[in-house]
């Protein structure tokens, strides 16, 4: 699960169709574009998050003895084929949006450039590392943004599909604004903090509730949060607490972080009266965590009931993403390249669903900020020779409702190019920020939105526009198809 050569993590097909370009040789270059479709829960953005993992990836990528002799073994690719294969080597470019980064639909935010063969195979990794991490960093973020600067432990272990889905969901998870995870090994992996309590088991393995809150605070004084839900929360579990913490206090034990920890019930109920008794002790700066199957919206509507919550436990409903489990990225041939003039031909794919003809050609993509607010305006995906002058007053249109047009006066706006190499010639050109480094930026992205784009319900659309180039590109490839159809 934690090897580092994930060559045969692939569809058959990819290696099916590289024997046919092998068979029928060709040397062509080619452009593929990782890109989205739809924002996650219905959202108004996503998070960008996998890079670092997808980059190992392409470093790791080799056939081993064994790789070649379990292909050998399907009886479906000749011996010259397997040859190459023991040989392979990536030896393309890949450029991506940075971890962490906001992101919307359709803006590429991978891009393979390499011969054929090469970027074919790497398709599903890059799919399946790149979804997923996405994914689960756009809930993330979510949940935090409902929690309104709260710490939201992520502690979802054990409910994740597979240890994989464990570790790097968590990773996501504290890239997209988690304080740490429960899961020990993305700890150690990453350098993230893991945190935790205890079991509701710890205290029924005691005689009572006292003797297991008492036995904990010793072991663990400087963080001290007791789990108060085991027999009745407002008759056993917080007066017991209390008197733990009363003795601490007389011992002149004064823990760095302590509180409760609720797991079931009217969670706003229950913390609205367990915070008056703790206060008329003189605790009342203790921490009232809460866990019990939340997400973004049950912890935006204890918000709104004014629950005495300050910390929250997130665990199911954010490693599943329960309420929309697939991120939704496709990987689509958009260029290849003329061997005549060594320029990239624009290609495109049609289907009676509008909303998957893709854009076609080599395509770089730009944010615009306003330098008022700091906040952006729009994303203008372009073909990557344009050249933006942000003195220059910009006109930006709707690409399916072109009467809708915007006008950015020169020197009011910023620009800044979202896709950057992180693999050159087959290797790695591209440093990562830690996670904990991670998470401070994708902060910050958020920022960068207004808060009508970051409501749950309704949000309003950032637009991702198309230069007037591209646009034009598209239109006559479109027009082009279309008589092709006719003759």
């Amino acid at each position: 699960m934690r090897a580092n050569n994930l060559t045969l993590l692939t569809d058959l097909y990819e290696l099916t169709m590289m024997q046919g370009y092998f068979k029928n040789p060709t040397d062509k270059t080619v452009i593929f574009d990782m890109f989205y479709r739809t924002n996650p829960c219905g959202g108004g953005f996503a998070i960008c998050a996998g890079v670092e993992q997808m980059i190992d990836y392409i470093e790791n990528l080799k056939f081993t003895t064994e790789d070649i002799s379990y292909l050998r073994s399907l009886h479906i690719f000749e011996e010259d084929f397997l040859e190459y294969l023991s040989n392979f080597r990536f030896t393309g470019d890949i450029y991506a949006i940075p971890e962490g980064t906001v992101i919307f639909p359709r803006e590429p935010m991978v891009k393979v450039v390499a011969p054929i063969m090469e970027a074919q195979l790497v398709e599903t990794a890059i799919l399946n590392i790149m979804n997923h991490q996405s994914l689960i960093a756009t809930k993330a973020a979510r949940v935090c943004y409902a929690a309104k600067g709260d710490g939201v432990m992520e502690f979802g272990l054990r409910r994740a599909q597979g240890p994989d889905a464990g570790i790097f969901g968590a990773r996501a998870a504290v890239i997209g604004g988690c304080a740490g995870t429960s899961c020990v090994l993305t700890g150690q992996m990453f350098d993230v903090p893991v945190l935790g309590t205890h079991a509701h088991s710890w205290i029924m393995s005691f005689p009572d509730e006292y003797t297991a809150f008492k036995t904990y605070a010793k072991m663990y004084p400087d963080s001290c949060t007791l789990l108060v839900d085991t027999y009745d929360v407002l008759k056993s579990g917080v007066p017991n607490a209390i008197r733990v913490f009363e003795e601490m206090r007389e011992e002149g034990i004064i823990p760095k972080k302590y509180g409760i920890r609720i797991d079931s019930g009217d969670l706003a109920y229950l913390s609205k009266e367990a915070y008056k008794m703790l206060a008329a002790a003189g605790f009342d700066d203790a921490i009232i965590s809460a866990s019990s199957d939340l997400d973004e919206y049950l912890i935006e509507s204890l918000k709104a009931q004014d629950a005495r919550i300050n910390s929250w436990g997130v665990g199911t409903r954010l490693i599943t993403s329960n309420d929309n489990p697939a991120f939704g990225g496709v990987y689509k041939l958009a260029a290849v390249k003329d061997g005549e003039n060594d320029a990239f031909v624009p290609k495109i794919k049609l289907s009676e669903n509008t909303e998957k003809v893709t854009n076609p050609g080599n395509k770089t993509v730009y944010r615009i900020y306003s330098k008022n607010t700091g906040k952006i305006k729009a994303d203008l995906i372009c073909l990557e020779d344009e050249v933006l002058n942000p003195e220059e007053t910009m006109v930006i249109f709707d690409p399916v409702d072109t009467w809708k047009k915007t006008k950015i006066l020169g020197g009011t706006y910023e620009l800044r190019e979202l896709l950057v190499p992180v693999i050159k010639n087959g290797k790695r050109v591209y440093t990562s920020p830690s996670v904990m480094e991670l998470r401070e930026y994708c902060q910050k992205e958020q920022n960068t939105l207004w808060d009508e784009s970051r409501r749950f319900v309704n949000p309003q659309k950032v637009y991702v526009d198309l230069s007037q180039k591209l646009y034009d590109t598209k239109k006559e490839l479109l027009e082009e198809m279309s008589k092709k159809s006719l003759e």
